[in-house]
């Protein structure tokens, strides 16, 4: 009798022992103008500095306590994950500066010096956007979610500058958001195809599962196309299975996504465009966002010139009028919080929120509370609904 008391106390100090490894990583992605040394170790220490400010205004915090952290073996983990990509567009950033130093010659020093300040801060920003360089590094930052989920954690992504252009990306790319039976029920396919897939069902996937099984590709003005002969594109289907594993991100492994200092709206402007096919998808992303409890967070200081609102914050009521969808059983919310005062110059607000690490976590923080508030606190969503009412009655006059 003792040795099965013995075996089963054991037992539950290994499961207890399991959990307290599981937690909460901090993901932090740098932006433009990281390339060189000096600039990845100024990115380093800024993280370095701020992760304990943010964890600590995290744990603190409780709504964020009652949404995630209530669980004992919930922690988020000291030390930050770093995702550094600045390196890799180096190579092209030095080939424009050396076709810049051909002006000196002949520019005003002024315009050339303009010029150096415009292809350091925007040539990442417009390389990173291009389909060959960002899906390599998608894929290295789903290594590091499935590395983390390895371990028991769930990851947090927080994406600085033209680092919100790859959170976007992934969760565009990588959630598994995608019905197959849905899916082929819309696209151009025969009615045998559509037999096909509903006599073989297979889980959720996502867009990248879709080019590496070679079901379909984004083309680069903006179409998912896809394979339209029916035995070709019946092997392509089954190998979604495995597509699947390897190519999306692991199930419940993102809690959430911090956009900062985020240019995102100016560089993907063509998602307010109607006829844009991917607007199709994207509405499926925000509707998985919300029904699996993810949260999207943009915060931005007013003083920062690039710095763009992403979103209206709207509730979920208005977001299915809006986007014509419908949300089932909502727990999660996307929230914008652009209106925060860093008291910098406009000149230097862009790089600043490192440096006031305080300010900077409040807002965040802030940002979670009232974001899940005006979703899930009545009280709370009708006092802002009756702020905004307020607000456009006053404009219009």
């Amino acid at each position: 009798m003792k040795k099965i008391i013995l075996l089963l106390f054991s037992a539950i100090l290994f499961q207890n022992a399991c959990l307290a490894d599981s937690g909460v990583s901090f993901v932090y992605i740098n932006g433009s103008n990281n390339n060189d040394a000096k600039m990845r170790n100024w990115f380093l220490d800024g993280v370095q500095k701020l992760h304990p400010v943010m964890k600590r205004k995290f744990e603190k915090n409780k709504q964020i306590k009652k949404v995630f952290m209530d669980k004992e073996h919930y922690r988020i983990n000291k030390e930050p994950v770093i995702f550094f990509w600045g390196d890799k567009s180096q190579r092209d950033l030095e080939f424009v500066h050396s076709q810049l130093d051909l002006t000196k010659a002949f520019s005003p020093t002024i315009a050339y010096e303009v010029r150096s300040v415009l292809a350091s801060y925007l040539h990442d920003a417009i390389w990173v956007q291009k389909q060959h360089n960002m899906l390599p590094i998608l894929d290295e930052l789903n290594d590091v979610v499935k590395t983390e989920a390895s371990k028991g954690n769930k990851t947090i992504l927080y994406g600085y500058s033209a680092g919100s252009f790859i959170t976007y990306e992934y969760m565009f790319n990588k959630l598994p958001y995608i019905n197959l039976e849905n899916l082929f029920n819309t696209i151009n396919v025969s009615s045998n195809m559509r037999q096909f897939v509903k006599e073989h069902p297979l889980d959720n996937t996502c867009i990248s599962a879709l080019s590496k099984a070679e079901v379909g590709i984004v083309s680069q003005s903006g179409h998912l196309v896809f394979r339209n002969v029916d035995d070709s594109l019946e092997d392509s289907y089954l190998k979604l299975k495995e597509a699947t594993k390897t190519a999306c991100a692991p199930a419940d492994s993102l809690k959430g996504v911090v956009n900062f200092a985020s240019p995102l709206v100016l560089f993907y402007s063509d998602l307010a465009d109607p006829e844009y096919e991917l607007n199709y998808y994207n509405k499926l992303m925000m509707k998985y966002i919300i029904e699996k409890g993810l949260f999207f967070i943009t915060v931005n200081y007013r003083e920062d010139p690039l710095g763009f609102p992403s979103t209206r914050n709207l509730t979920i009521d208005e977001m299915e009028k809006l986007a014509d969808i419908e949300i089932k059983d909502p727990k999660g919310f996307i929230y914008d919080n652009s209106s925060v005062w860093s008291k910098r110059p406009c000149f230097v607000a862009h790089t600043a929120y490192w440096s006031t690490k305080r300010t900077f976590s409040n807002a965040v923080v802030k940002a979670f509370a009232n974001g899940y508030r005006l979703q899930y606190d009545k009280e709370f969503q009708e006092k802002v609904l009756k702020s905004n009412k307020k607000k456009i009655k006053y404009e219009m006059l």
